[in-house]
């Protein structure tokens, strides 16, 4: 039986696939012409790795997206992979204890060093290309990993974070080769962490090992069964047909003794049916002693452990196993050996794309530099930097009054908003004294500009139409009604009602006017950050005449201010505008109310209501409670100086005086009562109308013969509740009831103000009061604000404290990147040449 020893030596470059078996065999590794051949094969490659090792660490520290090859460790937290990270950099450092990785992802720089008789690690700082010092203590790497995984996770209060580790270790007995560990799949979260880490981790690990350029190495216990794989669908959804995957059976040796036959073995191992007929797994099995033991120690047992492995299948199932076909896939050894091989083949591959987005990102990182440097310049530069920011001023101007008019860049499915976003992001998620919930089309669509504009528009037109007149109390409509009575004039009930409308109207109808103000002010507000991203995007036509201004934070900063005091001032206008529309349709000498048309439209007869209105002009004492018909105890009670209706029967014998002007009261003609089923004829005279005569004649012969008796007229009107001046109208109450008529009449009246002040003065101030000064008075408005001051004052943007400091460290960090970059491209291409 044949004993590798290799963990003991350097690691080689792996034969194909075909020959590695019999390579490993026949060759002895201590061999001097064996040596010197594997050397001089090393050396090429630890060139190439070397350059790869800074490129990927100029990545990380940038955050640079370079297509560098690399490996990913993934499964489960109890499938090996610690293990398998351990046996890898040939020794340990008890990275089990603290779950390496299992939280962040832990990227390993493995660097073969001959001379490195101790492994010599260092971490990379955070955010930064630089190395630390060196760790003497192995056991201090472990703490090192978990104090930074706590630090960072503490920070950003999450459960697991996708910013790596980066790892150097150097060392005699290590290959070269770099393994991104990821954190190990969970079902359950841990006590303490939040439920939805196992997805939180599942989604990092996928986006990890997307990108193509990546070797997935895949490990899965060998006592789960394929059928039942856990992780083994994630693992097609990134990768279907395992084009880049490695998979890895762990822990192998705990299968071994399920095997008898020959058949059984070879079944396994090819693993028939559930991989594909080119995916073969790597079986490995590794030391489960976990005493403190010496580095050389460690190795010899990975090195027996393989050696074990290969006797039992040799020795201990009859038959054997096809080592033709399998026996470069058992064993630690032969992973090892592939992942360098298959690392190598790939950086070879991959080399000129390498040097050629280098090529591109020097001369962009070089283009930055430059005009970073110019930036620098030119705040020293008064003129040049107004003529800049002026220019820049009017783009931004240009890009809002494109967006007003209908520009659909950027996406509006990134960039607009719902209604209900806007809602709740404007802090005016109601609207004023609307019950009702208000969808107006295409609430769900996402928009912005004039589009949003529009909607909110219609929105408020929805909103005002949703409300009606509110109920008055009876209290109310008596102290309006009986004051107004008392003044004469004719026009009572009609300015009663009136009055109450326009009430109304002033009290409902302003708060919505200043919220749609504030609606419309949002949307408008939000452009801003819209024409900073469409000028970023577009070919701007200032953008050959002017600088890039990106880096002027405090001119940034005073440019949002004064658009922000724009779109505020033309709220603040907005609102007194249709403030003014609003007091001027609620004015008592506005004739809103009292158009002819109007009153036609809605079914009142203009001849009844002025008889109304004049039969009301002399009466102070109407009835409005809501007993309108007062018993005859009642009327006698709180009528005193009211004859009764049957004074000739009760006269007192000796008061002739009297008795004579009781039996004249007694001898007066009185109208009678109209019955609830019949229209009154004070109202309803007019419907006479179709037989050829307007002129209501009944009501006024009846109107005449009461007019002799004003205290008995009082009576009769009392008794009656007010039906004979105020009985139905064309509106078809038949209440009889002056209080519902004025009601009815008030309402009329509130939905005429509310139509005239939506349809002929809100609307049109709105879009003129707003966009009109957004199209042609933005550039002025800001360049005034901007602009017209002294130069001191104006510097102040550029050189506020810490704007130059600012852009002296962007700077920095653009020499540093640059520098680095160009360090690996003069690599690669020496590498290019040595290829």
């Amino acid at each position: 039986m044949a004993t590798s020893n290799s963990f003991l030596n350097t690691p080689t470059k792996t034969p194909s696939e075909k020959s590695a078996s019999m390579s490993r065999k026949h060759q002895n590794p201590n061999s001097f012409e064996y040596s010197s051949t594997r050397s001089s094969s090393n050396s090429e490659f630890k060139s190439r790795f070397e350059a790869y090792n800074r490129l990927q660490a100029a990545a990380v520290a940038f955050g640079e997206k370079l297509p560098i090859p690399e490996i990913v460790a993934i499964g489960g937290q109890s499938d090996g992979k610690s293990s398998l990270l351990e046996a890898l950099l040939g020794f340990r450092f008890n990275v089990r204890e603290v779950e390496m990785g299992t939280r962040r992802p832990l990227i390993l720089q493995m660097i073969h060093d001959p001379i490195a008789l101790e492994p010599r690690c260092r971490f990379q700082e955070e955010d930064s290309e630089e190395y630390g010092a060196p760790v003497v203590l192995a056991s201090a790497i472990a703490d090192i990993i978990k104090s930074r995984t706590e630090a960072l996770l503490k920070k950003i209060k999450t459960a697991v974070s996708s910013k790596p580790i980066v790892m150097r270790a150097e060392y005699a007995h290590c290959p070269n080769l770099t393994i991104i560990d990821t954190p190990g799949f969970v079902l359950k979260a841990k006590k303490g962490e939040p439920e939805s880490t196992p997805e939180e981790i599942l989604s990092m690990v996928k986006s990890l090992a997307s990108p193509p350029h990546r070797i997935l190495l895949f490990l899965q216990q060998s006592s789960v069964e394929w059928c039942s794989s856990l992780w083994l669908d994630a693992i097609r959804e990134i990768d279907s047909t395992f084009r880049r995957t490695v998979i890895v059976v762990s822990k192998f040796d705990n299968r071994l003794k399920e095997f008898s036959d020959r058949w059984e073995v070879d079944r396994y191992l090819s693993a028939s049916g559930y991989l594909g007929d080119n995916t073969c797994p790597f079986f490995v099995a590794l030391p489960k002693d976990r005493t403190t033991v010496s580095n050389d120690e460690f190795r010899r047992q990975i090195s027996h452990v393989d050696s074990e492995v290969l006797r039992y299948l040799r020795e201990g199932v009859k038959g054997g196993f096809d080592e033709e076909k399998f026996k470069s896939y058992i064993g630690f050894g032969c992973l090892r050996d592939y992942l360098e091989s298959e690392l190598q083949k790939r950086y070879k591959e991959a080399a000129p794309a390498t040097l050629a987005l280098l090529e591109q990102r020097c001369s962009e990182v070089t283009f930055e530099l430059v005009r970073m440097d110019s930036k620098i310049q030119a705040t020293s530069d008064i003129a040049h930097l107004r003529r800049s920011a002026m220019l820049y001023t009017a783009s931004i101007s240009n890009h809002v009054g494109a967006l007003i008019d209908g520009a659909a860049d950027p996406p509006p499915e990134q960039w607009g908003k719902t209604t209900v976003e806007e809602q709740s992001e404007s802090g005016n998620g109601v609207w004023p004294g609307v019950i009702a919930d208000i969808k107006p089309p295409n609430a769900t669509l996402r928009l912005y500009g004039g589009a949003a504009f529009e909607r909110v528009m219609h929105e408020f037109r929805c909103a005002a139409y949703s409300i009606e007149c509110p109920p008055v109390s009876r209290e109310k409509v008596a102290n309006i009604l009986l004051a107004h009575a008392g003044r004469g004039g004719g026009r009572g009930i009609a300015e009663a009602a009136a009055e109450i409308a326009r009430a109304a109207a002033r009290s409902w109808l302003a708060p919505l006017l200043d919220t749609a103000c504030d609606r419309l002010a949002f949307v408008l507000g939000n452009l801003f950050d819209l024409s900073l991203e469409r000028n970023q995007s577009h070919d701007s036509e200032y953008e050959s005449k002017t600088g890039n201004m990106d880096g002027y934070v405090g001119f940034h900063a005073a440019l949002r201010c004064a658009y922000i005091r724009f779109i505020k001032d033309l709220a603040k206008h907005c609102k007194q505008l249709v403030r003014h529309h609003l007091d001027s349709v609620t004015s008592p000498y506005s004739q809103v109310c009292y158009d002819n048309d109007f009153q036609v439209g809605l079914g009142l007869c203009a001849t009844s209501f002025n008889k109304l209105n004049q039969a009301s002009a002399g009466s102070f004492c109407l009835e409005l409670s809501e007993g309108r018909i007062a018993s005859r105890d009642e009327t006698m009670g709180e009528q005193e100086n009211i004859p009764p209706e049957r004074n000739a029967q009760q006269t007192t014998p000796g008061k002739a005086a009297e008795a004579r002007e009781a039996l004249r009261e007694s001898q007066m003609t009185i109208p009678e009562t109209p019955s609830p089923d019949q229209p009154c004829e004070a109202v309803y005279g007019g419907a006479k109308k179709e037989h050829g005569n307007c002129i209501d004649i009944g009501p006024r012969k009846r109107i005449s013969r009461m007019t002799g008796n004003s205290r008995n007229s009082d009576h009769i009107r009392v008794q009656n509740g007010g039906g004979h001046l105020f009985g139905n109208g064309d509106c078809g109450l038949r209440s009889g009831s002056a209080y519902s008529d004025i009601c009815l009449s008030a309402s009329q009246h509130f939905a005429r103000i509310r139509e005239v002040l939506v349809e002929r003065g809100v609307t049109s101030t709105l879009n003129s009061g707003f966009l009109t000064p957004c199209r042609d008075r933005l550039v002025m408005a800001l360049g005034l604000d901007l602009f017209a001051v002294n130069d001191d004052k104006f510097m102040d943007m550029f050189v506020a404290p810490g704007a130059i400091d600012v852009l002296q460290n962007e700077r920095e960090s653009l020499k540093k990147r640059q520098k680095i970059l160009q360090s690996c491209l003069n690599e690669f291409k020496s590498v290019a040449r040595a290829l």
